[in-house]
């Protein structure tokens, strides 16, 4: 069975889903060892992991693709991959699907924003004309053909355009054939209900960031107010850069990490990385 397949299966199931985010390929296994159904990448954490840079449409598709194969690679479980704008107008968007088919991904997330886009939860963002956003969701769905590759489609209107407009804009995609609908950043809890409530039919994606413009609640809550997926995105991304910064404060401070946040230890981390079925193929082959 293919993995948008089984992401599909996973979206008849009753309840919400909770999609973690992971940022390269090891965030991406320590997720699916945790038991989650699904994994996320985020393209902010992407920028960050890949270039030490904001999520200012700063990667490319190519490097995007290129840490997406790798994290499709190191787990068992659906990867949902943070596809941007698409990168282009309706012909990328066909390129863009077409690759991400050939990697595997389950499902992907298509934008409205003007290129070069930004970070949902920062200021300045532009949108680009509904009807364009349109014809790249409609690309979408003809690259993907019979495959079960589900489509998000995302709308950043809700700062530049307001929330009417944003809710507007949801529907269309959706009558284009997006699978999930994905309103960026609402700003209190009453926004998230009026989606809600203005979108019924649709399965609703919320987006939960420590720190942004959303109000930060519990899947429970979100599945309560009527969305079907959440994710959170930086939650592994912040805790390991903040474990990062403090382990390696105290090593400049003290010249050793006693101390220092908790570590795993090289036994446990040799789990993490699945060294013991390499360890088993050595012994199998190497003469």
């Amino acid at each position: 069975m293919s993995n948008a397949k089984r992401l599909r299966r996973v979206l008849d199931q009753p309840g919400i889903l909770v999609l973690p985010g992971a940022y390269d390929a090891l965030s991406a296994r320590i997720a699916a060892q945790c038991g989650f159904e699904v994994v996320f990448t985020s393209g902010f954490g992407l920028a960050a992991s890949a270039l030490g840079l904001p999520d200012l449409g700063l990667m490319t598709m190519t490097e995007s693709l290129d840490r997406v194969r790798h994290m499709v690679r190191a787990v068992d479980v659906p990867v949902v991959a943070d596809m941007d704008t698409g990168y282009g107008n309706p012909l990328n968007v066909i390129r863009t699907v077409e690759e991400c088919l050939g990697l595997g991904v389950a499902g992907i997330i298509l934008e409205d924003q003007e290129w070069p886009k930004k970070c949902g939860h920062m200021e300045g963002k532009r949108v680009i004309p509904l009807e364009d956003h349109v014809q790249k969701l409609k690309a979408a769905v003809h690259a993907r053909s019979k495959d079960d590759l589900i489509l998000i489609a995302r709308t950043d209107a809700r700062e530049p355009l307001g929330l009417d407009e944003a809710i507007r804009r949801g529907r269309a995609f959706r009558d284009a054939g997006a699978d999930v609908i994905f309103i960026e950043a609402p700003r209190s809890v009453e926004e998230l209900e009026q989606i809600a409530r203005a979108i019924p039919d649709a399965h609703l994606f919320a987006n939960m960031i420590e720190g942004g413009k959303t109000p930060f609640l519990s899947a429970k809550e979100l599945e309560q107010l009527g969305y079907k997926m959440v994710v959170y995105p930086l939650s592994a991304l912040f805790s390991a850069a903040k474990a990062t910064l403090e382990t390696l404060r105290t090593l400049r401070e003290k010249g050793t990490t006693s101390g220092a946040p908790t570590l795993l230890s090289f036994k446990e981390f040799e789990k993490v990385i699945g060294l013991a079925r390499y360890r088993d193929l050595e012994r199998r082959f190497v003469s």
